[in-house]
């Protein structure tokens, strides 16, 4: 038995008789395949629990025992969700507003670039998903973080629309593990210093989700409810010191997260992972990554330590997750409620020699946990679906029965995700979403400062555009410093990303497998040319080869239209570059017949300059050419969205 499942059945032990008298009466139902509700039109109830900073590459669900127990064993696993910013801010706006990060224009954390006023100033506190939930005839509650920089100065200036109920951390309080200040609908603040961050929210969670249940008894209106604790975060302190009598100067320590006193004892000896990446003998990445140290055994002790505190902040969160399902049990709603599991951003700890912290575009900061169980929703079920947080509104509304013409009025940047029988059958997973999950455009602005005492240092140069490129037989990385330096990553061979592959010799060729089947028509010449075709019209599967220039021209074009896509151009990319709609992922994009128009007349992606925020005009070229007739590409002009 592995020192994880150890833990686990440890924990799961001493819980039980830690944990209030309800748990002795608490029912235990077999584990059985998940049916369709009888009504499945029914508007169901759903609840959002979100976590930040939680890593998947690092197994931090693995120490969750009732995660496992409710939501892993009797649901379904996204393993490829990804944010599109790994940052806490920019993300939860994209996750809320159903857009991209350089449409919301939150970038930051903090003023004048992201934090909740650069939200405000966007027009998003009356065009988000709270409103349009209550629009669709739902009860609406939160409680926990919503934005950084949404303080207990700025909390009515003005208040976050949308909400039947909330209850919010506020800054500069959210991240000190006990010392929480919570703003409760339009009340003044309250401070709970001395008292478990993590175990406010949860007793806030369960007051609003008895009030939903006892709303819903009443008038039969469904609800939405965020339950969003802060952990496993770093504990961050806001000291203030006064210079010459007349100014005050802010700044902010970052220790590892606090444990509750009842957790303090677990996981003694647990470790980082000891993958090929971690603290590796040779550096690798580009710009400031490249020119990181290997930690020294000191640095490595520290940081195993900042990991143990994590998985013991998580705790709380765990136990909060076994109460909610008691509740939906006890009253009779567990077969009408949907509960969604996910985090903000991922979190790295001594991969790529990197200190603690996130931000970058490697797998561990942007490959979330994303975990749904509900009515329709396959058991203990995995899937490879490709999707991102510009995903979830319109997910949450497609559940909540909200009509197409309605959807296209919000303009996402996103769709809803295949989630149960409603979106058609779970046996499909991973085939009705295909036309859109070939990609992930992931963005990030400003600067980077590692957390821990070993990384108290600011790295200015850390904006870049990147691209996850996600097919049957290809599983790419390509990102684009604003130092206009590149990193290409081929993840089938090396998962790690440790082989920048864009430094090596340009004339190396790639090799992948074909298996898709072609979408386009027999007598197709491009089809002809680019596959082996069979009298029913599908292809064979053969080895196809490709030079890097070859790739890397059709990945920068790609990422042109992806860093100001708006809408249908950011599920469909291809199509701004292909209109009539003949080349829809790589395997077409490579096809011969377009060497010239990717790699001789269009641009290639660069940067003016490192900005803070987005700002367009250092981000070049303006669009791509778009393919025209006899193969000459015509200058882009805004398609409609």
């Amino acid at each position: 038995m592995s020192l994880v499942q150890l833990a686990c059945l440890y924990l799961g032990a001493l819980w039980l008789l830690l944990m209030p008298a309800w748990t002795a009466e608490q029912e235990q139902h077999p584990l059985i395949p998940a049916d369709v509700p009888k009504d499945i039109n029914k508007q169901p109830n759903m609840i959002f629990i979100l976590t930040d900073d939680q890593d998947l590459h690092m197994e931090s669900l693995s120490y969750m025992p009732y995660l496992q127990e409710h939501l892993v064993k009797k649901g379904t696993s996204y393993d490829r969700h990804y944010c599109t910013v790994a940052l806490c801010c920019p993300s939860r706006a994209s996750l809320l507003t159903g857009k991209a990060a350089h449409n919301v224009n939150v970038t930051d954390v903090n003023p004048p670039y992201g934090g909740y006023p650069k939200f405000v100033s966007q027009g998003f506190n009356s065009a988000y998903l709270p409103l349009w939930l209550q629009e669709a005839d739902y009860n609406t509650y939160y409680t926990g973080k919503l934005f950084n920089a949404h303080s207990i100065d700025n909390y009515n200036s003005p208040f976050a629309a949308g909400w039947n109920g909330s209850d919010f951390l506020l800054d500069p309080f959210t991240y000190e593990y006990l010392n929480a200040t919570m703003q409760r609908n339009h009340d003044d603040p309250v401070s709970y210093e001395g008292q478990y961050s993590a175990d406010v929210v949860a007793s806030k969670a369960y007051g609003f989700l008895d009030e939903a249940i006892e709303a819903k008894r009443k008038d039969n209106r469904p609800f939405w409810l965020g339950i969003a604790p802060m952990a496993p975060h770093s504990n961050n302190h806001h000291n203030e010191r006064n210079i010459d009598g007349n100014f005050t100067e802010k700044s902010v320590t970052m220790s590892p997260p606090v444990s509750a006193d009842r957790h303090k004892h677990l996981f003694q000896d647990v470790k980082v992972p000891r993958t090929p990446h971690f603290n590796p003998d040779h550096p690798n990445g580009v710009s400031w990554i490249g020119q990181l140290a290997q930690q020294n055994e000191t640095n490595v002790d520290y940081n195993d330590e900042w990991y143990r505190s994590r998985l013991r902040a998580l705790q709380p969160v765990d136990e909060m997750i076994d109460e909610v399902f008691r509740r939906l049990e006890e009253a009779g709603i567990t077969d009408e409620t949907y509960v969604f599991f996910s985090t903000d951003n991922g979190y790295h700890i001594g991969q790529h020699r990197l200190q603690p912290g996130k931000q970058c575009a490697y797998e561990e900061d942007i490959n979330v946990p994303f975990i749904v169980r509900g009515p329709g929703v396959a058991f203990d079920h995995r899937t490879e679906v490709v999707s991102t947080h510009t995903d979830l509104a319109p997910t949450f509304l497609r559940l909540a029965g909200v009509d197409d013409r309605t959807m296209e009025k919000y303009s996402f940047d996103g769709q809803a995700m295949p989630i149960a029988a409603n979106f058609g059958s779970h046996d499909s997973l991973g085939k009705r979403f295909d036309r859109r999950t070939e990609h992930v455009n992931v963005e990030m602005w400003g600067i980077i400062m590692s957390e821990g005492k070993h990384g108290q240092v600011l790295h200015s140069n850390h904006t870049y555009k990147a691209l996850r490129l996600i097919g049957e037989d290809y599983n790419l990385l390509y990102t684009v410093w604003c130092s206009n330096e590149h990193e290409l990553y081929d993840l089938n061979k090396d998962p790690w990303e440790m082989e920048n592959l864009y430094t090596q010799d340009n004339d190396r060729i790639l090799s992948f497998t074909n298996t898709k089947k072609s979408s386009r028509s027999m007598t197709s010449p491009i089809m002809q040319d680019h596959e082996n075709v069979s009298q029913d019209g599908s292809s064979s599967a053969f080895p196809e080869t490709v030079s890097l220039p070859r790739l890397i021209s059709r990945l920068d074009t790609l990422l042109i239209v992806l860093k100001t896509c708006r809408g249908r151009q950011c599920t469909h990319p291809w199509e701004v570059l292909h209109p009539e709609g003949d080349v829809q992922d790589l395997h077409d994009a490579l096809n011969s017949d377009f060497d010239d128009f990717y790699e001789v007349q269009q641009q290639r992606l660069y940067f003016e300059k490192c900005e803070k925020g987005y700002i367009a005009e250092s981000e070049g070229p303006d669009g791509p050419k778009v393919w025209g007739d006899g193969g000459v590409g015509v200058m882009w002009d805004e398609m409609a969205v």
